[in-house]
């Protein structure tokens, strides 16, 4: 551990706060779309997620005064530890709302799948800063591409479809910033491309449903269709400014279903319109923005994959969940980062974020 007073002064308070503020904006909106719920399990989500939150913050502080490259030892065993977890999901797994994603640890359920998208990011900047030297030559892709599918495969059997399409995504953009070929990644595509058929053969009866409603909207308005065609309505209802705090009648009326994890989008968008879902999407684009610039400036390769990896992560995360809501992507269950329910999403993000900021107090310290 690295002790010097330069490192709280490179401390980036203004990103630590934008970062705060969006988790504590979340549980007000998981909060107001559930207080009026006949469920007394709904209406304490809210308090649990305050204690996920508590945790995360102490997760976040705990990579700020680790070195990163403390972290770049351990990055191996940390990837091997999510892998175990996935794989202990298969086995022991607890089962909720059709999937068996999460495993119990005392008090706390644990989704390893969240916490695999670091470990990934963290395995192959270690694995690219290891053959910097040789990374031009096109096998030294072969090994992160398999870990990759692997990865994403044991993710997928859960099943947890929108993870695995963020493992595989996730992995692409890293391999792309370290100059995979075109040549070689425009076959690879093709043959996915090809291959989709199997993988269709792998998708449980709900998955294919929600594919079929995003391709006909009106084929099952009140099954497949109903989540992403209430989340529509919700969102449209807020207009420009929104119907306030506590005003997401959607929510309150159990209109919306899942307002608390994939859809808290719709919520907010209800509550405060279409300036404050601008206002929203622009503090995301603030936290990448900076996650990415942060990685041009840092002083070694590990720590720059690592940075632009957590950036990647959350923009693709944004995007497809927002994508989702407002059915412009299929729904494929993935959460909003700092904002949606879940302690699993919530400890990964504010470590992830919690790296970002140790690269950034580092970059002219050692």
């Amino acid at each position: 551990m690295l002790i010097d007073r330069r490192l709280a002064a490179n401390f980036d308070w203004r990103l630590a706060a934008l970062v705060l503020g969006l988790a504590g904006f979340g549980i007000l909106t998981i909060y107001s779309g559930n207080v009026l719920s006949a469920s007394a399990f709904r209406r304490g989500l809210y308090t649990r997620q305050l204690g996920w939150l508590a945790l995360g913050l102490g997760a976040l502080g705990a990579a700020c005064l680790v070195h990163y490259r403390t972290i770049y030892r351990f990055a191996y065993p940390f990837f091997g530890l999510c892998l175990l977890g996935l794989v202990a999901v298969l086995i022991a797994g607890k089962t909720g709302l059709g999937a068996q994603r999460w495993i119990r640890l005392g008090p706390f359920s644990v989704q390893p799948s969240e916490f695999v998208k670091l470990g990934l990011i963290l395995c192959l900047a270690r694995y690219f800063d290891d053959r910097r030297e040789t990374v031009a030559q096109p096998r030294v892709f072969l090994a992160p591409a398999l870990l990759t599918l692997a990865t994403a495969a044991l993710v997928l059997k859960q099943p947890d479809l929108g993870t695995a399409i963020l493992v595989v995504l996730i992995a692409l953009f890293l391999m792309l910033m370290m100059g995979l070929p075109l040549r070689i990644l425009a076959p690879v595509t093709a043959a996915g491309l090809a291959a989709a058929p199997l993988l269709w053969l792998f998708l449980k009866d709900y998955q294919r449903r929600r594919i079929f409603t995003f391709l006909n909207p009106d084929l099952d308005p009140l099954g497949a269709g109903y989540h992403v065609a209430q989340s529509k309505i919700a969102v449209g209802s807020g207009g420009l400014l929104g119907k306030g705090f506590l005003g997401a009648s959607q929510s309150q009326l159990n209109f919306l279903p899942l307002n608390h994890t994939d859809f808290i989008f719709a919520v907010q968008a209800e509550q405060w319109g279409f300036l404050g879902s601008l206002l929203l999407l622009g503090a995301y684009t603030v936290i990448i923005v900076k996650a990415l610039s942060i990685a041009r400036d840092a002083k070694d390769l590990f720590a720059t994959l690592v940075a632009a990896g957590v950036g990647g992560m959350l923009l693709l995360q944004v995007t497809i969940n927002v994508g989702m809501v407002t059915a412009l992507l299929p729904v494929v269950g993935v959460p909003l980062p700092l904002m949606s329910y879940g302690g699993s999403s919530l400890v990964t993000t504010l470590l992830a974020l919690g790296l970002v900021l140790n690269i950034h107090m580092r970059r002219f310290v050692y």
